[in-house]
């Protein structure tokens, strides 16, 4: 069965995973990291794409965007890897792809998940017992979260500045959900989402974004369907 085309929704939040292929390291020194965030925030702003959390880790990287349209995503990636993967190639005296495949992306149903995904995204160097806090972490967007030092690649979500009136209020209210941590059943509908490229989110949100996308959105449910009742 042909795949369907990857669902990009403008004006809608994105989480974005991309693995490097076979696992293999696709970052290994502190220049690599630096290199990768130019370009992420060179691109972002290119392509019209609202990055608004991100982490870099040793094999793979997560984001989560807004793009202004349905062609600004795939372009930004695509820029991205034909400036990074020739930069990476020849630092190591390597060849040929760097990454597994196509970006995996799923649409997210901001007033439900967003900040569940900002946090997902930046403890995963928690998660693989990296780091203790997330804030000891230095790939990642947390740092402009909590307030330590503004980073050029954010463009904050409308959701983040509800968390407070002042940007003390937001960081330390924003510091306060990552002490809670997320859940497992969150990490695991997040993944899971994003790994298969469906919807997260409401029935709703789903309907709705099925609509205006004209294509499914969710995968279809297994088993036989009911019976009609006589």
């Amino acid at each position: 069965m042909a795949r369907l085309p990857r669902l990009v929704v403008p004006g809608q939040a994105h989480h974005v995973i991309q693995r490097g292929n076979d696992g293999q390291s696709v970052f290994r020194e502190t220049a690599d990291y630096l290199k990768f965030i130019d370009w992420l925030r060179d691109s972002g702003k290119l392509f019209k794409v609202a990055i608004h959390a991100y982490v870099l880790m040793p094999t793979h990287l997560h984001l989560l965007v807004t793009p202004a349209d349905e062609q600004g995503l795939s372009r930004m990636m695509q820029w991205i890897g034909r400036h990074y993967v020739p930069y990476f190639n020849l630092k190591y005296g390597r060849s040929g792809t760097l990454w597994q495949g196509r970006f995996k992306a799923t649409v997210l149903d901001a007033e439900h998940y967003l900040m569940t995904c900002c946090r997902y995204i930046e403890l995963n160097p928690v998660r693989s017992g990296m780091v203790a806090s997330p804030e000891n972490y230095p790939w990642s967007s947390c740092l402009h979260h909590i307030g330590v030092k503004a980073d050029p690649v954010v463009t904050d979500h409308p959701l983040y500045w509800r968390l407070g009136n002042t940007p003390f209020d937001r960081e330390v209210a924003y510091k306060g959900l990552l002490e809670r941590g997320i859940n497992e059943a969150d990490v695991a509908a997040l993944t899971e989402a994003t790994l298969k490229g469906w919807a997260l989110g409401s029935t709703a949100f789903a309907a709705m974004l099925a609509r205006q996308s004209q294509r499914r959105v969710l995968p279809v449910r297994r088993g036989r369907p009911a019976k009609p009742k006589a």
